[in-house]
Formats: structure tokens, C-alpha cells, sequence
């Protein structure tokens, strides 16, 4: 079936489960958050997302901008896409920022452990630690207040 201008398929919403299961499917997005113009700055990120929580966690380093611009206004979004591009989740909520880590195996560095793969090695943990120190890394954690998204559904 071949569709004129404005003929095709229209989005469909997707339900909270869908739009949980997108976000969990998937490790990369584009956080947007506010420049002080009110322009969005967006950063490729990874993150993850924890739906019993509804909790986005994003590992970043403290001297980055969108560190500095949620600081000034934590109001952000998380988008992710679907591998087709053909579905779409917003995460939206306000972001609080971890300590940053300067002890390793401190709190924060911790908060940065659990976001990670399990290490064969105690030894391997050791050096993810320090390097989080050395990283001056932190946490972003965005509590979600509303999910939204679509998806076109094209034959």
C-alpha cells in the first residue's frame, strides 16, 4: 500500500509496560537538559533504568556540562528509540546528583559498582574504584515523574 502526504499511519501511545520495556531494552539514550538560554542540551549517554523504582542512573564525570547545567536546573529527560526508530520513550523527571567519589569504595563509588557488570576479580574491582576517584565520577539519578512515547506501526 503506497501512502500520500498525510495518509500514512498515524503514532500509537505506547502503555506504561511498553514504554518500561523500551527503556529497559535499551542502554543508550540522549539526555536533555536546560543551558541557561533555554535551549536543550542533549548528551549521549548510558544508563540505567530501574522500573520498580522508576529511576534512571547515569554514571558521568563532574566536570562535564550537563553536570553543571542540572546543578543550575535539575528538570531533565532521558529520549531512547527504539533500534527501527519506529518507537520512541521519554523519560522526564528531576535529576539529583551523587557525591563524587573520592575515596574509593566510598558511597558514591559504590552507587557507580552496581551500575556495572559483576567483576571476575576482586582485583578488577579495586582498580574500578580507584578509578572512579581518579574519574571524579558521579551519579546522575533522574526520578521519572512521567513516561511518554509513541510508535508508528508501518507495514
Amino acid at each position: 500500500m503506497t501512502y500520500g502526504p498525510g495518509q500514512g499511519p498515524g503514532p500509537l501511545s505506547l502503555s506504561d509496560d511498553e514504554l518500561t520495556a523500551l527503556l529497559a531494552g535499551h542502554r543508550m539514550g540522549a539526555l536533555a537538559a536546560n543551558k541557561g538560554d533555554g535551549h536543550p542540551h542533549l548528551s549521549t549517554v548510558a544508563y540505567h533504568w530501574d522500573p520498580a523504582r522508576r529511576l534512571v542512573r547515569i554514571s558521568t564525570i563532574d566536570d562535564r556540562a550537563k553536570v553543571r547545567r542540572l546543578r543550575r536546573d535539575p528538570r531533565a529527560a532521558l529520549y531512547v528509540t527504539s533500534a527501527d526508530h519506529l518507537a520512541f520513550v521519554v523519560a522526564q523527571g528531576k535529576a539529583e546528583l551523587s557525591a563524587v567519589s573520592e575515596v574509593p569504595g566510598d558511597a558514591a563509588g559504590r552507587e557507580l559498582l552496581a551500575l556495572q557488570p559483576p567483576f571476575a576479580r576482586a582485583d578488577d574491582e579495586k582498580a574500578f574504584l580507584e578509578q572512579m576517584v581518579i574519574d571524579r565520577r558521579l551519579v546522575i539519578r533522574l526520578r521519572v515523574s512521567r513516561l511518554y512515547g509513541t510508535r508508528l506501526d508501518v507495514p
